[in-house]
């Protein structure tokens, strides 16, 4: 069941939202990736990445924009925007990332992806980026289709620890003044 676009706001997030934030980030990120590694990979690399903790420090960081989609109580989807180099070797001058990026496996073919998009592509310019980059992982053609569909082009990759797993993610970079997002 899909959820009511219409009944879903987006908002920046709050220290308040710590809690919150770290069980729905763990859970979409198992989520999405939990059946292609290993247990223990992946458990450790929730606890280094989406600890209440760490987020709590990733909410009050001035460089970080956490956008969290949701319907009333609920959350959805969420985005962090944060001001943050490319790899090397990567040429996006005047950019910043697109750290992350995760809507509940409910609200897919909803078109809150699209609308958190452009909530995180406006959070960018807000930061003063012409461009925004992003890492995703090579075994995730949902996700590639979809950034590519969004006006990011692949420019490189980037390596990526999935606890003691390095895996190879594409490196994507859009202009965000050739936005094709609505």
């Amino acid at each position: 069941m899909h959820a009511d676009i219409d009944e879903i706001s987006i908002r920046r997030g709050t220290v308040a939202d710590a809690r919150m934030l770290a069980a729905f980030a763990a859970h979409t990120f198992a989520d999405a990736f939990g059946a292609d590694n290993d247990p223990q990979d992946l458990h450790d690399h929730l606890s280094a990445a989406f600890g209440e903790r760490q987020q709590g420090a990733e909410l009050r960081d001035p460089d970080v924009v956490t956008l969290i989609a949701e319907r009333g109580d609920t959350p959805l989807g969420f985005a962090q925007v944060r001001r943050n180099p490319p790899p090397e070797g990567i040429i996006a001058t005047d950019s910043v990332e697109l750290q992350r990026f995760y809507v509940e496996r409910s609200a897919h073919g909803s078109g809150l992806a699209q609308r958190l998009m452009a909530a995180a592509w406006a959070s960018a310019r807000e930061l003063g980026a012409r461009r925004i980059w992003l890492g995703v992982w090579e075994r995730n053609p949902r996700a590639i289709a979809f950034y590519r569909k969004a006006g990011f082009v692949d420019v490189g990759f980037k390596h990526f620890d999935v606890g003691s797993d390095r895996q190879t993610d594409r490196v994507l970079v859009a202009d965000l003044g050739l936005s094709t997002v609505p």
